[in-house]
């Protein structure tokens, strides 16, 4: 009996778009269907529920390839997925601002949320249904013999060269439920950040996980939510607290089967717990938190499923330079960040557009001697600020964790905290910049004792000054 048979597909049900998406299908038939034979893939991507393959509401296209010199047809959808998932710099409705409920998605960055908002774009569902195509003895065209390819999930994240690869089978596949499925203490958040990161107390910034191991009544051991503990700078506990999602209270507004609830943001910076926590509100409102530290871990009923983070809280003004953080899409396609509090350098490059003037007054009924024209003079001036900055002493993982700021295609400067006027658009947070830093020297303490880096950053949008 004539089957078609997925040889070769990604092994894990979750992986990074930027990756070889190589699907290889064969049918044992293949020689007696004739002529014209080809192999089909019908591509289903869904931003929401599961995908139908029965039904064309999620197809977004249909692809075709003749059986290779072995017999099987053989495909690489990565130029296809990668169009379907990109950086998530808004916060989805359901999330909170300063315990204001988001309504407009485009109204909040991800960056200032208080606690918890889903995502819009990072994740997508993925199913395939692959057919064979042949034009039969009557020379009616024939497409028969289907079979569906398992559920998967694919993320805007990318692999390094460096990046360990496995094989099961003919699959090879990076083990991501290895690092992110939140089930030990050897997992990590979506981020390649050391577990001791440094912030001030206006610092924005997110935190961002799977969410596969959920807690629910059938799985009591999934995630539940994140411990954080507050250290003064003596490393006494000064308080603690859970922060969870509720999602079974249905505080995200969409089930949990929604591809929008598998990856989730958590505010969790010092900034953020400003906006939403009334614990870290009152020591901050006490002075006993500044110069301390706090640190935070994913836990469940039955213990903790992460590393432990530590957000150490540093004290910038007392070195007399202007913090200046910024924020950039990582490896894993969501946010990492780091506040620069050494010196910086802001430089503002001007082009003007020139025109001759003449002197005097010649539209009127007689000449006027007019001294304010004449000559050279500007028409509009536009303008372009760069900020040059440097980090602190630094340690060998940091090293390696900037080097991703280097390949990061987005990056941004993200404001510290701030009371917001009435209606404020909140748009003050987020500005765009571009890396003019191009090359990037990896330091270690063998070869250079201490560690500093400087960076150099161009805003990409330019002001533009009055025409006359």
């Amino acid at each position: 009996m004539s089957q078609t048979l997925i040889e070769q597909r990604p092994e894990e049900s979750i992986f990074p778009v930027g990756q070889d998406v190589i699907f290889t299908v064969s049918n044992n038939q293949i020689v007696q269907f004739g002529t014209k034979v080809k192999f089909v893939a019908q591509v289903f991507i869904s931003d929401g529920l599961p995908p139908n393959t029965s039904a064309a509401t999620n197809i977004v296209g249909t692809f075709k390839t003749t059986p290779n010199g072995s017999g099987v047809g053989m495909f690489d959808f990565r130029p296809v997925l990668e169009s379907y998932v990109k950086a998530d710099n808004l916060a989805r409705i359901g999330a909170s601002y300063k315990s204001t409920l988001v309504t407009n998605e485009t109204s909040l960055s991800m960056h200032l949320i208080d606690k918890f908002s889903g995502n819009n774009h990072t994740i997508r569902y993925l199913a395939i249904k692959f057919q064979v195509e042949f034009e039969n003895a009557a020379g009616n065209l024939v497409i028969d013999y289907e079979v569906d390819s398992p559920l998967f999930q694919f993320y805007n994240g990318y692999l390094k060269y460096t990046d360990q690869l496995l094989i099961q089978g003919n699959n090879f596949y990076f083990d991501v439920n290895g690092l992110f499925n939140l089930d030990g203490t050897t997992k990590q958040f979506l981020s390649n950040a050391p577990t001791t990161q440094y912030a001030n107390i206006g610092d924005y910034g997110t935190i961002a996980f799977f969410t596969n191991n959920m807690y629910s009544l059938s799985n009591p051991n999934g995630f539940d939510s994140f411990q954080v503990n507050y250290y003064s700078a003596s490393g006494s506990l000064l308080n603690a607290e859970f922060i969870g999602p509720n999602v079974l209270s249905g505080a995200f507004n969409f089930p949990t089967a929604d591809i929008q609830a598998k990856v989730l943001y958590c505010g969790l910076f010092p900034a953020n717990l400003q906006g939403s926590s009334t614990t870290f509100q009152g020591l901050v409102s006490a002075g006993t938190i500044q110069g301390g530290y706090y640190t935070i871990q994913a836990e469940t009923a039955s213990g903790f499923i992460s590393k432990q983070y530590t957000i150490q809280l540093t004290c910038p003004t007392l070195k007399g330079y202007e913090p200046i953080r910024l924020t950039w899409l990582n490896q894993w396609g969501t946010w990492d960040y780091y506040t620069f509090n050494m010196k910086s350098i802001k430089s503002l490059k001007t082009k003007g557009s020139t025109y001759q003037q003449l002197e005097g007054s010649w539209n009127a009924t007689s000449y006027r001697l007019d001294r304010f024209k004449g000559g050279k003079k500007t028409f509009r001036v536009n303008t372009i600020e760069s900020v040059k900055m440097n980090t602190e002493f630094v340690n060998e993982s940091e090293s390696e964790w900037f080097e991703e700021l280097i390949n990061s295609p987005e990056v941004y400067i993200l404001e510290g905290f701030k009371t917001d006027v009435s209606l404020s658009a909140l748009n003050n947070y987020v500005t765009p910049v571009r890396l003019t830093t191009s090359s990037f020297t990896k330091k270690t303490v063998a070869n250079d004792k201490l560690m500093q880096y400087t960076f150099e950053v161009e805003k990409t949008k330019t002001l533009r000054t009055q025409s006359i």
